[in-house]
């Protein structure tokens, strides 16, 4: 997994596949809508109407960071209400000055301009940064649901993520999955051998070249054993699909093609440079 749910692409009897990506774009602070007078999941107050980006004016000074996970503070992954901004200024509050404050307020910053200056409206720049947080944030939760599957099947993320992989076209050669990884040919040997200890995949001679080795899905173990720790998980993206019209899944998956192309252009920038 680590980015992607390994169990979804498997097709288990019940399941949606992995590549429909039928999920829904959550605004970045997790609040309800305007003037529903909900709780808010990320700071635990009752709330009032908030915009989207959940960095309004109003909201300066809670103590709520937009990641959800620091509160009173400066968040690692996100943008701090009645703190340091991500854009090097808070709403509300001060544009860093220290050399740690402008290391800090970079790493939060999403854009190569503050969200909080220029002539760009504020709301579009709130809702621009709400995005990048939201991504951000989907994006460690991925890498986290990857691990605790991994936990629970009893196998390393890496090679669940290369068993994810291997699950679209249900066979590779090692070379195919070593570029597709990113991977070493010696690394990619081990994971191939752990893989077929486990049972998850056999090698197979390919019957058009002798010479060539595919590395071939053991799908009734992978679906018993691998999908199955997913079926909960897509039951809820289902779920999810289930509220939206079809030309707005046709939207999220169209969004999510693009998200998919940007990972690649960086994958493959880091790892030529």
């Amino acid at each position: 997994m680590s980015g992607d749910s390994a169990g979804a692409a498997m097709h288990p009897p019940d399941a949606e596949p992995a590549s429909g990506q039928q999920v829904r774009a959550e605004p970045a602070s997790g609040q309800q809508g305007a003037g529903q007078g909900t709780a808010d999941p990320a700071s635990g107050q009752e709330g009032g109407a908030e915009p989207a980006s959940g960095v309004a004016e109003q909201a300066a000074g809670r103590e709520r960071a937009v990641s959800g996970t620091a509160v009173g503070g400066t968040a690692a992954s996100g943008t701090a209400v009645g703190g340091t901004a991500a854009g090097g200024a808070a709403a509300g509050g001060t544009t860093p000055q220290s050399p740690e404050e402008l290391s800090r307020a970079g790493w939060e910053l999403p854009w190569a301009e503050s969200p909080f200056g220029g002539a760009k409206p504020q709301e579009r720049a709130e809702l621009e940064l709400a995005f990048a947080t939201a991504m951000r944030r989907t994006g460690s939760l991925m890498q986290l649901m990857g691990q605790a599957a991994a936990d629970r099947i009893g196998i390393n993320n890496t090679d669940l993520n290369c068993l994810n992989i291997l699950s679209f076209s249900g066979h590779m050669t090692a070379g195919e999955l070593a570029r597709a990884t990113g991977l070493t040919t010696a690394s990619i040997t081990g994971v191939i051998d752990r893989l077929e200890e486990a049972g998850f995949v056999r090698r197979e001679r390919d019957p058009h070249d002798r010479r060539r080795v595919v590395v071939r899905l053991s799908l009734d173990k992978a679906v018993k054993e691998v999908a199955s720790v997913f079926v909960p998980m897509l039951r809820d993206w289902r779920e999810m699909a289930a509220r939206y019209s079809d030309d707005e899944l046709r939207l999220i998956v169209d969004f999510y093609g693009r998200v998919e192309q940007v990972f690649r252009k960086h994958l493959i920038r880091l790892r030529d440079e």
